[in-house]
């Protein structure tokens, strides 16, 4: 059965790689590590060889099992777009996701121009399938290129995962971008995240009528500082044109 998942703004989680490297600061305390080393070295454990770079081709079919629609957050626990992943393994994962198109799949990378490269090749000239959503992730302004990578994507739903935000976002510029998720860092060396950073976002996302995304305030566990933002739950998906296509699709 699908991965139950805590993560707001998905259902479940589908991970046919986990590990990865770091490339940005944004990565410097990243959950999906810290979890995974704890089990390096527990004999037949999944995570046995920690956060390494490790394929898992025994998924690749497991979302065509599950039969009732879901959000479904891809690689979780890795990136899809890493350099050390064959080209054949990533077309097999979105084989699988163009087969099982009554699921919704969040694909988020922080590898943004490899991700442009593949899909632009993948759907040329045509938008990828409406269920499947391409997403890239920034930390702060410096990575402001990737919203720009995303853009130049033939994506048919495009949205940013500013995740942890850790400096300020500055001006975003987000045409075409369907939906923004923002959210502080969580664990025992949390940098703290402030509230005109956030704010900032979405009152840009507001401004260029952006649906938006307040995951967490984060700090030593995911649910430290809560939720809400200057008194309100901002729970927005972009589903104006998804929920006619998946009816059977519900946010938590």
């Amino acid at each position: 059965m699908a991965q139950a998942s805590t993560i707001e703004w998905t259902n479940a989680t589908w991970n046919p790689v986990t590990g990865c490297t770091k490339i940005s600061a944004g990565c410097d305390n990243c959950y999906a590590e810290r979890f995974s080393e704890r089990f390096r070295g527990v004999q037949d454990h999944p995570f046995e060889n920690g956060f390494d770079l490790t394929l898992r081709p025994e998924r690749i079919e497991q979302p065509l099992t599950w039969k009732k629609s879901k959000l479904i957050f891809v690689n979780s626990m890795s990136d899809l777009f890493h350099k050390d992943i064959p080209m054949d393994f990533i077309i097999n994962v979105f084989e699988t996701m163009e087969k099982a198109d009554w699921h919704i799949f969040q694909v988020l990378t922080k590898r943004s121009s490899l991700m442009r490269t593949f899909i632009n090749e993948r759907y040329k000239n045509k938008s990828s399938p409406k269920h499947i959503w391409l997403g890239t992730s920034l930390e702060d302004h410096t990575k402001r290129s990737r919203i720009r990578h995303i853009q130049d994507t033939n994506a048919s739903v495009r949205f940013l995962s500013i995740e942890p935000l850790i400096g300020p976002p500055g001006d975003l510029d987000l045409t075409g971008i369907r939906w923004v998720i923002v959210g502080g860092e969580s664990g025992p060396q949390a940098r703290p995240m402030q509230l005109s950073w956030v704010r900032s976002v979405r009152d840009q996302c507001i401004a260029q009528h952006i649906p938006f995304f307040f995951k967490q305030w984060g700090g030593p566990r995911p649910k430290s500082g809560g939720r809400k933002l200057d008194g309100h739950t901002w729970d927005q998906y972009p589903f104006t044109i998804e929920e006619s296509y998946h009816p059977n699709v519900t946010a938590k």
